[in-house]
């Protein structure tokens, strides 16, 4: 994920330090699984841990604590202690993926209609298109791939609806604003780890990454005044339970499995959980939390499924059509 050779990155599990072979078929089905599903199922697991827990303190505190775990069991494992120039490019990417990627939306959409946030995060996988074509040397993005990031933007349109878009009111400029910075932050800053300045072991960097976003959101959460509203006394159970859901799935199995993808796949591939996460999110809505499943999100699935179907069908030449 973060290895310095092609050769290692194309070789390391989500959770691994050592790289002993080239990613196998399995690992690479778990691994969009992973990304697929449980980032789906975060959605659910958010909106039960900011019940009773402010947003940016429960934010922070899932990433630092993940970061904390995966970090000591690598360090454990042998792997070496990382230098100052891995701490400024982790706490760089830390910053753009989680402070202004999930932490700059979940501010956003105290302003901004969840539907219209979703249909601006669905702008995502295109950003990540064309930065790897215009500034990594990643292959120009051809009339499939741009007809699959369209069928799954229309896809998450049709499954948000027009009335949650349309909200209470017109869009806010400052949320809007904060959302698509995040999503090009987001972007930029996944290829970016691809670039090997950071540690060797793709555990140690996800940790490193995770502990430095997670201190600057719990800075944030501060600024904010996030502590004078939390009562620990009215935290309910719910609340924590999803909060280590959270921190050991969400982050520690899905983040990793993300971030090691975008190293023996391609972002085309990799970004299409930005579709297929709001279905899962729908669906677990209706079965867990008995939230309306009417026709109109089996049609936006459909569409959905189709788009991320013309992306990974795609052939792509050289090594990385091997992996896909």
């Amino acid at each position: 994920m973060h290895d310095q050779s092609s050769s290692r990155s194309t070789a390391a599990p989500p959770g691994s330090i050592a790289a002993p072979s080239g990613p196998t078929r399995l690992g690479l089905l778990a691994a969009f699984a992973a990304i697929y599903l449980i980032w789906g199922s975060t959605y659910l697991a958010i909106r039960f841990a900011i019940e009773t827990l402010p947003p940016f303190l429960m934010t922070g505190a899932r990433f630092l604590a993940a970061g904390l775990l995966l970090y000591c069991w690598v360090r454990l494992r042998g792997a070496p202690r990382p230098a100052r120039t891995h701490w400024a490019v982790a706490a760089m990417v830390g910053t753009a993926m989680l402070v202004f990627g999930v932490g700059g939306v979940s501010w956003a959409e105290q302003r901004v209609p969840s539907g219209a946030a979703a249909l601006i995060v669905a702008v995502g996988p295109l950003w990540m298109v064309l930065f790897d074509w215009l500034f990594y040397g990643g292959p120009r993005p051809d009339l499939k791939v741009l007809g699959g990031i369209l069928l799954g933007f229309a896809g998450v349109a049709v499954l948000i609806g027009p009335e949650q878009l349309a909200g209470a009111g017109r869009i806010d400029l400052a949320g809007t604003g904060v959302i698509l910075f995040g999503t090009l932050a987001w972007s930029f800053a996944s290829l970016y780890t691809r670039e090997g300045h950071l540690p060797d072991s793709p555990a140690q960097a996800t940790g490193m990454e995770m502990l430095t976003g997670g201190v600057i959101l719990l800075l944030v959460g501060s600024a904010f005044g996030e502590w004078r509203a939390l009562e620990l006394g009215e935290v309910s159970l719910r609340s924590v339970i999803a909060l280590a859901y959270l921190t050991v799935l969400g982050s520690i199995v899905a983040l990793s499995a993300y971030l090691w993808l975008l190293k023996v796949s391609t972002p085309a591939r990799v970004i299409t959980h930005a579709y297929v996460n709001p279905i899962v999110a729908v669906f677990l809505g209706w079965a867990l939390a008995a939230e309306p499943l009417g026709p109109r999100v089996l049609v936006a699935s459909a569409v959905i499924i189709a788009g991320v179907l013309v992306i990974v069908s795609r052939r792509v030449p050289g090594p990385e059509a091997e992996h896909g």
